[in-house]
């Protein structure tokens, strides 16, 4: 099967009583997005209300009755179901519907798998998909053994799963292993930044947020942007100077999504890191989304699970040039509203975060050598310059500006703060 060939999905939801309509329906839509992102093609959308799930076939047997009623008319090649189904589950759907039947997780592992490029993103996806995959292999019959075959299958490769439980654990412990030397890897690339004293930046927001597209223009970088959910997986971290011409290090994350499967928050901890080592968080948020608000408290509630407390952040309300009308800011929210298309938009937020900063740094008056060009430099490079000008009496630089209490060059603004008050 070609990528230019779709799949054939049909859809199937089950609400439940404490599931408000307007949730619901949104729920199923974002299953719609996910399976074009798979490159499926949604042919039907059917669901149920319920007041608990059915313990063999998730939907009612009457539902089910019907569901293989529509199959045998409309043909398709997948049956994607809206919530996490239990091995049993799957048994019986696949037993009696005889299609392939995945799961909202399945599909999203599935899109991670189809956009991880990095090796670390490729591992981190193998790792949740043989995670998944273990406890249901009773049962899914020849599915697992052509992985390759279409929506839901890609990943591990031709390898019989079902065939060899021992062979799964003992992939899962080498991934386990690769990703250790890796995530140390990356654990020393962190100290390396900070040993360098760079201010850094990072994304967070829901997926198809317009993070990429934010970064890209932010740093005259070329990463991958497309209005797909999950564009962007493994995370990269570009230069990014402000106005008064610090440089910092902007960071580009994966996107967040509700009912994120729990196994990809596990495998994908070590990139979501790069959220919680950052000095400053841009919190993007698609302000033309219907539920932009259902998608702020979603990334809110992961970087609580992430424990990122204490750490500065700006909520970015983004795509303000086609903003939904309903959209209203949360007021207690410290917060921008921009487009990340719009020269101006970026200037404005650029000068928003050196403001932010500001909070948190010292400001400070200093008289500097004129011979002293390297110093110069670094507090041009590592702090908030505001003024600078030349004092031709007494050959220096008199500056104003704003530095980091942590950062080395505070102790040496404060000593030629010093010499100049003497």
């Amino acid at each position: 099967m070609t990528n230019e060939i779709k799949e054939k999905a049909i859809l199937v939801g089950c609400q439940l009583q404490n599931v408000d309509d307007e949730q619901f329906d949104y729920s199923m839509d974002e299953l719609a997005s996910l399976t074009k992102t798979a490159n499926g093609e949604v042919i039907l959308m059917t669901s149920q209300k319920r007041t608990k799930y059915h313990s063999a076939l998730y939907i009612g047997t009457g539902k089910a009755e019907e569901l293989l009623a529509a199959i045998e008319e409309l043909e398709p090649d997948v049956i994607i179901f809206n919530n996490e189904l239990t091995p049993s589950q799957i048994r019986n759907l696949t037993s009696m519907l005889g299609k392939r039947v995945i799961d909202r997780t399945q599909l999203i592992l599935d899109i991670f798998a189809l956009r991880a490029k990095s090796k670390e993103g490729k591992l981190q996806v193998e790792l949740a998909q043989l995670q998944y995959l273990l406890p249901r292999l009773v049962g899914q019959g020849t599915e697992l053994s052509r992985l390759g075959g279409g929506i839901g299958t890609r990943g591990p490769g031709e390898t019989k799963l079902e065939s060899d439980r021992r062979h799964i654990r003992k992939r899962i412990d080498d991934i386990k292993q690769q990703l250790n030397v890796i995530v140390e890897h990356r654990k020393r690339y962190r100290e390396r930044r900070k040993r360098n004293e760079m201010f850094h930046i990072s994304l967070v927001g829901y997926t198809n947020a317009g993070k990429s597209t934010l970064f890209n223009r932010l740093t005259k970088s070329d990463t991958f942007e497309q209005d797909l959910l999950f564009a962007t997986l493994d995370p990269t971290t570009r230069k990014f100077m402000l106005s008064s011409g610090m440089t910092t290090l902007l960071t580009d994350t994966v996107g967040f999504i509700q009912d994120l499967p729990t196994s990809l928050v596990a495998a994908f901890r070590s990139t979501l890191e790069e959220a919680t080592e950052a000095d400053f968080i841009l919190h993007v948020v698609d302000a033309s989304h219907e539920n932009y608000r259902s998608h702020e408290e979603t990334v809110k509630h992961l970087l609580n699970d992430l424990d990122v407390k204490n750490i500065p952040m700006l909520t970015v309300y983004n795509k303000m040039d086609k903003v939904h009308p309903d959209f209203v800011p949360e007021p207690s929210t410290t917060h921008l509203e921009m487009s990340a298309l719009n020269e101006g938009d970026l200037q404005k937020l650029r000068t928003r975060i050196e403001e932010e900063c500001k909070q948190y740094m010292e400001y400070y008056e200093v008289s500097i050598p004129s011979f002293d060009g390297k110093l110069l430099h670094e507090i041009k490079k590592y702090t908030l310059l505001e003024t600078i000008e030349f004092n031709e009496e007494n050959e220096t630089y008199d500056l104003t500006g704003y530095v980091f209490k942590h950062h080395s060059l505070f102790d040496t603004v404060n000593r030629y703060r010093t010499n100049k008050e003497q």
